[in-house]
């Protein structure tokens, strides 16, 4: 089977090939100034690698694995004029460095182009595949409306914000992987199953970015710990703290989490300390590892030999061991 680094690489390279119109400039240079950012290509790789895995050909994979990645950075341009946010992969955001239209607009085309690279696939796979993708396109629209309504909700319950990470994140890898082993010739079980993966893996891996906000090392996370008590964003270490916290503890994170301008290091402090108290950290372990466990399942019943399918398990094993 061939590398998940080789396939990031692969699909870099083919990334760099998409050609769009000259004109009108304003349209596209956004989209080519957005995919030249980089990124792990995480996505559209594993979808090459699941049509590898049961025995396809990865080159007849590309163009959807392409379209993922188009999608992908779809959702992010919209999401950066959503929250704002000046910066993406460390460089000015679309909606920044031209403007809000230009960005609605230059997302829009990608989200045609998208859909014109899915196409491309044959013709007897054309409807079961555009079927998963238009499913999982939705799902991330919902995912970024709950996400929204969370900011002004102070009653959201930890299967809410489950489900809200999963619609938002892991089907998109979910669905990536699903149609990967649809094009590689796998039956509906198994592609299911390999759907299933993805979206239990997903919610896993957003829940080790919860703990390891509040508990990573700066210097390996790669993000400033403490930044999601900051932006008093609801994570499941919030929400988890004030379904355990008793009537003292529970006057304490609405005062931190009041929206009034505090000193960063005394929040960070005073909140971590709160979770603290309650196990928080262990209790988002176990839910991580539950969701990851799921994952596994998924995988073993795969009806692929065991060999088939490690260089998957191994993939999963390291995506949730990160350095805290």
């Amino acid at each position: 089977m061939t590398s998940l680094n080789d396939l990031q690489e692969k699909i870099s390279s083919e990334v760099n090939k998409l050609s769009f119109p000259l004109h009108p400039a304003e349209l596209y240079e956004p989209i080519k100034y957005i995919l030249a950012l980089g990124g792990k290509r995480m996505r559209p790789a594993l979808l090459l690698m699941a049509c590898d895995l049961f025995g396809g050909e990865v080159n007849k994979a590309l163009p959807p694995a392409l379209a993922i990645e188009v999608f992908l950075n779809f959702t992010l341009m919209h999401d950066d004029i959503i929250v704002n946010a000046p910066l993406r992969r460390g460089k000015t955001t679309v909606h920044e460095k031209w403007n809000k239209n230009v960005a609605i607009l230059s997302g829009d085309v990608m989200l045609v182009e998208s859909y014109k690279l899915m196409m491309q696939v044959d013709e007897h796979l054309l409807q079961k595949v555009l079927s998963i993708f238009n499913e999982t396109a939705v799902s991330v629209c919902e995912g970024q409306q709950f996400d929204m309504e969370f900011e002004q909700r102070n009653d959201v319950h930890i299967d809410e914000y489950i489900n809200m990470i999963r619609l938002k994140t892991a089907v998109l890898l979910g669905g990536a992987l699903k149609i990967g082993a649809i094009i590689g010739g796998a039956n509906e079980n198994d592609a299911t199953l390999l759907q299933t993966f993805g979206e239990q893996l997903g919610v896993a891996f957003q829940l080790q970015d919860d703990i390891l906000d509040v508990y990573g090392d700066p210097e390996k996370f790669g993000k400033q710990v403490g930044g999601d008590i900051l932006s008093n964003k609801k994570t499941f270490l919030l929400l988890k703290a004030q379904e355990l916290a008793d009537e003292y503890q529970s006057a304490q994170l609405n005062h931190w989490f009041s929206g009034h301008a505090f000193d960063p290091e005394e929040k960070i402090s005073a909140v971590t300390g709160i979770y603290d108290q309650l196990n928080i950290r262990h209790q988002a372990w176990e839910a991580m590892h539950g969701y990851a466990d799921k994952a596994f399942a998924a995988l073993d019943a795969i009806s692929l030999p065991d060999s088939s399918k490690q260089y998957l398990r191994g993939f999963a094993d390291r995506l949730m061991v990160r350095e805290n």
